[in-house]
């Protein structure tokens, strides 16, 4: 925890400020949001990716605003992994390299475990092999519990498993991490680790195919209906700074103290803030003047979650972090990113609203945190 005598801002400024920070997955929707908040602390940030995975990208239209390096590797390359981590000799690493996509997970089902599974494994052999004292915090997802779609929600001591291959590959990176704590981080206390567990992120700048945000804001952009698979599924729909502002706290935490290297923490909504598919279409669709969709769950052939909720307890009592935001807020400064977009597909516009909703969320949660 700490002290309410200093700000959210402040907190992090002073942890993170000219530090080396790694992070793993960096040109991603949420790596890319990372990379800004940690640019904006003034951290030293090198940045780990194969490639730029979506046109258009949020990280390709802010990169050269950024205080950021990049060095263009495969995360199962264990070698050049190693060589990276061993040059930059980083004070913080946030893993978050990952194949991020259910539905991709049926269709190349190898490559998932390979990035997901092998790719957490090299992360852990790079850092068992540094001799540089580092602050990791390993991001899997809320699917790496075995999900039997019960209505209270998954705590971190709570099975983990999988029936697809995304979640599965989660589950297996987990225990690999336990194995790798256990056996080599468990009594050194100049590498302390933890790993953060979040999903059904939302927020501008996220382009990826099959998520329900990005491919509605496509559709509707070109006045086009939405096809979409499962209206009544209900996910922990957070904004993506809520999650990375609590991994940034963990590692914070971890900086501070030993006593939580190894633990697993969830970051999720408020336990009332559960609304199903059609709940944030209804949503979102409020700012857009057209917004139809269309109900294809009957050509749906994979297998999807129907229900899945997270308690978040322990990041709240630990870490003295809480999602803040309440699902309007969500979905309004989520719309409000792409229509800003849309209408001024400007670089320098684009970091300029980015750094203002960073800005905005944490004033945001700095009125709204916890007290000691």
């Amino acid at each position: 925890m700490y002290s309410t005598s200093f700000s959210f801002e402040s907190i992090l400024k002073k942890t993170f400020k000219d530090k080396n920070v790694l992070i793993t997955g960096n040109t991603g929707f949420k790596g890319s949001w990372l990379s800004a908040w940690l640019s904006k602390l003034q951290a030293n940030i090198l940045g780990y990716s194969n490639r730029i995975p979506t046109n258009p990208s949020h990280f390709g239209l802010i990169e050269s605003f950024l205080n950021i390096k990049q060095v263009w590797g495969d995360i199962t390359d264990t070698e050049h992994l190693i060589k990276t981590i061993d040059e930059f000799e980083p004070d913080f690493i946030f893993h978050l390299a990952a194949q991020p996509l259910v539905r991709e997970s049926y269709l190349d089902p190898l490559n998932t475990f390979k990035t997901n599974s092998i790719g957490m494994l090299n992360v852990l052999e790079a850092l068992r092999l540094s001799e540089m004292p580092t602050v990791g915090v390993l991001i899997t997802s809320d699917k790496s519990y075995k999900n039997i779609e019960q209505i209270w929600g998954y705590k971190e001591t709570d099975s983990l498993g999988g029936n697809d291959p995304y979640s599965g590959s989660k589950g297996t990176a987990e225990l690999i991490f336990n194995s790798y704590f256990q056996s080599f981080f468990k009594n050194n206390k100049s590498k302390k680790i933890a790993v953060a567990r979040a999903g059904n992120v939302i927020g501008g700048g996220d382009w990826s195919v099959d998520r329900i945000v990005p491919d509605a804001v496509r559709a509707w952009s070109e006045k086009k209906p939405l096809l979409i698979r499962s209206p009544n599924s209900t996910r922990p729909w957070q904004h993506v700074l809520e999650p990375l502002g609590g991994y940034l706290l963990l590692a914070v935490n971890l900086h501070n103290s030993f006593l939580n290297s190894g633990e697993a923490f969830n970051f999720g909504p408020q336990s009332d803030q559960n609304f199903t598919v059609r709940e944030l279409l209804d949503s979102i669709s409020e700012s857009w003047s057209f917004s139809e969709w269309l109900n294809e769950s009957k050509t749906n052939k994979f297998s999807e979650a129907g229900l899945l909720k997270l308690n978040c307890e322990k990041a709240e009592k630990l870490l003295n972090w809480k999602a803040v935001l309440n699902f309007n807020e969500i979905t309004s400064i989520t719309s409000s990113w792409y229509q800003n977009y849309l209408n001024n597909k400007n670089n320098s516009k684009v970091i300029d609203f980015t750094f203002e909703q960073i800005e905005y969320y944490m004033e945001i949660y700095e009125k709204r945190k916890l007290k000691q």
